[in-house]
């Protein structure tokens, strides 16, 4: 008889674990029904690489008029890039970005203008 009551409450137990787990699955079935959708497209959006933006044809012709009559040296001045956001449409983060990026592509200081550089960078260990 001992057995009995032991095995009955197992049996209970066992009932109790299942109906849980039954419980458990049928939420994340309604949630997912539910919310699959969703899911979906936040999961399309994160997977989607960023465009790049570029900038307008006009915004560039302009900037690149400015490089190409300060070649020799192009880092326009503060005032520089004011002026060229205002002619251009673009932000000054956009005007900064720009110049940064075509030194990078498209600019190497001449050899004397590599000099210079450094001799003004060991100019004030001299004196």
């Amino acid at each position: 008889m001992g057995d009995v009551g032991g095995s009955s409450g197992k049996d209970s137990t066992k009932r109790i674990e299942s109906k849980k787990t039954n419980e458990v699955q049928e939420l994340k079935d309604n949630l997912l029904s539910r919310y699959s959708g969703y899911i979906t497209n936040l999961k399309h959006e994160f997977s989607r690489k960023k465009k790049k933006e570029k900038l307008p044809k006009e915004a560039k012709k302009i900037l690149l008029a400015w490089w190409n009559i300060h070649f020799k040296w192009p880092y326009p001045t503060d005032a520089d890039k004011v002026a060229l956001a205002e002619w251009t449409g673009l932000d000054q983060k956009q005007v900064n970005n720009w110049f940064i990026n075509q030194r990078k592509r498209h600019w190497k200081p001449s050899e004397e203008m590599q000099v210079a550089i450094l001799d003004g960078l060991y100019e004030p260990l001299h004196e």
